[in-house]
């Protein structure tokens, strides 16, 4: 086994659980993008280098683990808006307040969305759930949900940018 393979092998398990899945659920992951590879293979040419190769195989298990995550509604724990890390031993104490400002103008800004707008980030990108159900929930189509989204990721984006904006 080369130094790549051994490589891969210790980080793909790793890479997967960092998706948010069990230590079983992340072997699955790693054993389902070995067969996807595999299958490939046969099917067409892999890539010519191992590095190319590595990288394939890394985002078929990520890709992997986020499907088994989202499948089993498995949603990674969120910090909360409010909650700032004092515990980080290395930070620096100018480097908390800027996250900490930063927090307060990220909260400002999504209060400043409409509340179906609100509704839908804190549905899809806080608590990670499925574009059909947070569609099921509000009553609307999932291409509502998509463009809600979309549009409140501009809107927050914005506010975020605009340097007259204080906490």
């Amino acid at each position: 086994m080369s130094n790549a393979d051994s490589r891969t092998s210790v980080t793909l398990p790793t890479l997967a659980r960092s998706e948010g899945v069990t230590p079983e659920d992340a072997v699955d992951c790693v054993q389902e993008a070995l067969c996807t590879l595999m299958d490939n293979a046969r099917a067409t040419a892999l890539p010519p280098s191992d590095d190319e190769v590595a990288a394939l195989l890394a985002t078929i298990v990520r890709n992997a683990a986020r499907n088994r995550r989202r499948r089993h509604f498995r949603a990674r724990p969120h910090d909360e808006l409010d909650e700032a890390r004092l515990a980080v031993p290395d930070a620096a104490a100018d480097d908390l307040i800027a996250s900490a400002e930063e927090r307060v103008r990220l909260r400002a800004c999504v209060s400043e969305l409409c509340d179906v707008q609100r509704a839908v980030v804190t549905l899809r990108m806080l608590e990670e759930q499925p574009g059909d159900d947070v569609a099921r929930a509000l009553g609307i189509s999932a291409g509502h949900v998509a463009v809600l989204l979309h549009r409140a990721k501009g809107a927050l984006r914005a506010c975020m940018l605009c340097p007259s904006r204080e906490a």
